[in-house]
């Protein structure tokens, strides 16, 4: 185990399979602290003593975290908050796709994981990540949000997902990562907490499980492997290189210009405002 990150605190949603569990085990090999934030512990305890295991690092941890309830959101946040002493990353990889319904709160599903739980959950761990200075917050996002046409309707985010394989609606989830980070940098200009938006690649990991069985396997033979999947994460968590960097978006490890909508600052201002609004009875 090297020591490179020894003393450094990671906070990883969804780091119980695919590029999340990569990122897990590429940090604790590291030597950091590894909070594994996941929805099912009965599926996390398994991979948190594999990462144990595989990394010689036994400072890696479950703690509950279901994205589709701002509750537990906030449940989980208020934990971490409780017990621990810094933050240096906050990785908020966990995502759905392809896959129908609504939040606990009646938001669309996509909407409500990839985008507002997150973003209820960084903002509660903000105090955090000021006081562990120089910090950063990564966040997942995807190249599908160059796929988000014309105007991007916020009124339309409540309610279960509209289309039969939800894939505008993660579109649209995938474009609010890259506002959300736009704006979170704008916002933390100065305070040391550097901000990043990235797409991993077309990966052939667990967030594609609903996609129809026939088209599957065909489809994931195109994708690329979770290790590759993870590079772009793990670049944007620890390398020197970005460090006075903030608010950009990446691709395979370099900088890439987003879509025009998501370069948008009034698009991004009203998107975070708005956000503010359906967390408030959480903060």
């Amino acid at each position: 185990m090297s020591q490179e990150d020894k003393g450094k605190v990671y906070v990883i949603t969804g780091a119980n399979t695919g590029i999340g569990k990569v990122t897990a085990l590429e940090l604790a090999k590291r030597g950091g602290r590894i909070l594994m934030a996941c929805r099912s512990e009965q599926k996390a305890l398994p991979v948190v003593e594999e990462v144990q295991k595989e990394s010689g690092n036994s400072d890696v941890h479950f703690i509950k975290l279901d994205l589709a309830s701002l509750s537990s959101v906030k449940t989980c946040a208020s934990h971490i908050l409780d017990t621990e002493e810094r933050l240096d990353v906050l990785i908020n990889n966990a995502g759905v796709a392809s896959i129908r319904g609504e939040t606990q709160e009646g938001f669309e599903l996509a909407f409500g994981v990839n985008h507002l739980g997150h973003f209820l959950f960084t903002q509660l761990l903000l105090p955090l990540l000021k006081k562990s200075t120089p910090s950063r917050v990564v966040t997942v996002a995807s190249k599908a949000h160059y796929s988000v046409k014309g105007a991007l309707n916020l009124d339309a985010v409540k309610g279960a997902t509209d289309t039969y394989v939800g894939l505008k609606e993660y579109e649209v989830s995938k474009l609010c990562n890259i506002l959300f980070t736009k704006e979170l940098a704008k916002r933390l200009e100065g305070s040391g907490v550097t901000c990043y938006a990235l797409h991993p690649g077309v990966v052939a990991s667990d967030i594609w499980r609903r996609i129809p069985g026939i088209i599957r396997p065909l489809a994931k033979m195109f994708m690329i492997s979770n290790e590759e999947g993870a590079k772009t994460t793990l670049y944007c968590a620890t390398s020197p290189d970005v460090a006075g960097e903030s608010g950009l978006y990446y691709d395979e490890c370099k900088q890439k210009k987003p879509s025009k909508l998501a370069r948008d600052e009034a698009l991004a201002s009203e998107l975070w405002r708005r956000s503010e609004e359906w967390v408030a009875d959480f903060v």
